[in-house]
């Protein structure tokens, strides 16, 4: 298995009562370390500490059981190598010097050198050894460590030719010249210092490191106030060590070492060591190790190869110590740094993409011809790149943050999404609907029809049935062959008399033919039937 994977362990056994279960590791000892209690023990994200071989015991009242050991062995890739230097990186002409590449990785990782500036390696193997040193070995160089699980390659390291200035046998020799740490962390300064063949070990009176002077005379930094409990010697046969902690930009100085004998002879080795403290903090970087695993490393705007190691932190607790720590490839976890025995601010967590969300402007319903923007955001660190799509199109529409559709028609609609990305993973978001209320003219009017058909058809079909009832009734009262609604009246020469007399002669004759037309004699009752031809008169 790999590290950062999930692996889950489970303990199962048949007993009655029911069995509780409890899990052991072995680390060497006679007796196994207890983990956990259950029948699972889960590592969510398995790390190469976890490797070793594991148990588990079920009990009940009648008795208990221990499982078979099972091994786990966590591969991964090297973490980011070191390089030490032997005798020193300063070099005399015709020296030796041998360069010792190490890292940890499972399975063991095989190394390559280089020097800067040239892409033929060197040497392989573990350690380099140049001998007969000249001016043209000098210069910085590094190691890359490789296994099947990834590749890491350490910090150069420069290796100088140099004559070291002497008198009579007194000398000062530094490590490095120039040192860059981070304000908070912590610092180391070295050098061997040497001495005429007639002085021994215990004519050495005093040996310290200063920065500044008074009345012509160094100033021990241990008697300096502003380096109070801040200030470490250590010095073993004829090599010394300077060790600054919680470094502040005050610091930043030219570091020398003076030695003085019981007999008042003394040596100062100038030029000395520049420190400088930066205040800017740490950052991760991240690297592809290979198709799956990230590799993050974390790095300063010093070079801290003298530094021993950082803490790694997820999600804001503490996992392991190293130069640099393997992780999945789309893992939403946040990953941090910060220097070990230092009490400087942890860098900026990394992490991949959240699920974007995306807004719209003004609305997500468009007339045709209008503008709409639409906007994508997440969180992620590094900042996310963003990529646009259409649902169903493989090619993608546009990228940035802001997505802007002008003079909008029929065919911009549709479901959009977008894809925000950085170099810890990608995440996608959901579908956004945009629709086009404008551009279906058709259909909105067929909608309108619908509807004023539905509301005028019964009223035409009231009017209808209306102006056919009125139609049917006038029929009935003009019809000739239908019977009629006849006035029967007595011939009465009387009645005769008085019409003849009320009407004009002329009218008369008129409407005589005109009564004539419309009337017959009812045989039967020998009578004159006929419709009046005017309103009757009460007489």
């Amino acid at each position: 298995m790999m590290e950062g994977d999930s692996v889950t362990l489970t303990c199962s056994t048949d007993a009655n009562p029911a069995a509780s279960y409890t899990w052991y590791k072995e680390d060497g000892t006679s007796d196994p370390r207890l983990l956990s209690e259950g029948p699972q023990m889960v590592f969510s994200s398995i790390q190469s500490s976890d490797s070793g071989r594991y148990s588990c015991a079920a009990e009940n009242q009648l008795g208990r059981k221990r499982s078979d050991l099972i091994s786990i062995d966590v591969k991964y890739g090297p973490q980011r190598p070191s390089v030490s230097v032997s005798p020193s990186a300063e070099m005399m002409e015709g020296g030796s010097v041998t360069l010792t590449c190490s890292t940890d990785a499972n399975p063991a990782a095989n190394y390559t050198w280089y020097k800067e500036h040239e892409d033929s390696p060197r040497a392989s193997g573990q350690m380099f050894t140049i001998t007969d040193f000249r001016a043209e070995h000098s210069g910085n160089y590094s190691c890359e460590a490789q296994n099947e699980m990834g590749r890491s390659t350490s910090t150069l390291l420069q290796i100088t030719f140099s004559v070291i200035q002497s008198q009579d046998g007194w000398g000062v020799i530094y490590y490095q010249t120039e040192i860059c740490a981070v304000k908070g962390s912590r610092v180391e300064i070295s050098c061997t210092y040497t001495h005429p063949l007639g002085i021994n070990h215990y004519d050495i009176k005093d040996r310290f490191w200063f920065t500044k002077e008074k009345d012509g005379e160094p100033v021990d930094l241990r008697t300096d106030s502003e380096y109070s409990d801040r200030v470490e010697y250590e010095c073993y046969k004829k090599s010394c060590y300077l060790t600054i902690t919680n470094l502040r930009e005050s610091d930043s100085a030219e570091y020398k070492f003076t030695f003085r004998t019981n007999k008042g002879e003394k040596y100062t080795g100038s030029p000395g060591v520049t420190l400088f403290v930066t205040g800017s903090g740490l950052q991760v970087q991240v690297s592809r190790s290979n198709s799956t695993r990230l590799e993050l490393r974390c790095h300063s705007s010093c070079d801290l190869s003298h530094h021993p190691g950082y803490h790694w932190f997820k999600n804001e607790k503490y996992i392991q110590t190293g130069s640099s720590l393997l992780v999945s490839s789309g893992s939403t976890d946040r990953y941090s740094c910060d220097l070990s025995g230092s009490s400087s601010q942890r860098s900026p967590a990394v992490y991949g993409p959240q699920r974007p969300s995306v807004s719209v402007s003004p609305s997500a319903e468009m007339m045709e011809g209008d503008s709409v923007n639409l906007t994508c955001s997440t969180d992620a660190n590094p900042a996310a790149n963003y990529t646009w799509y259409k649902e169903h199109e493989d090619s993608p529409r546009a990228s940035g943050q802001m997505f802007t559709i002008t003079d909008f028609r029929a065919e911009h609609s549709g479901n959009y999404y977008c894809e925000a990305q950085n170099e810890m993973g990608r995440s996608t978001s959901t579908l956004l609907q945009i629709t086009s209320s404008g551009g279906d003219t058709t259909t909105m009017i067929i909608n309108i029809t619908r509807w004023t058909l539905l509301v005028l058809n019964p009223m035409i079909l009231l009017v209808f049935c209306l102006w056919m009832r009125k139609k049917k009734a006038v029929s009935s009262t003009t019809e000739p062959h239908e019977p009629r609604e006849a006035v029967e009246m007595d011939l009465h020469p009387e009645y005769e008399n008085l019409s003849a007399q009320r009407e004009d002669p002329e009218e008369q004759e008129d409407q005589m033919q005109w009564n004539q037309r419309e009337t017959h004699l009812d045989g039967d009752r020998n009578k004159w039937t006929y419709f009046p031809s005017e309103p009757p008169v009460i007489i």
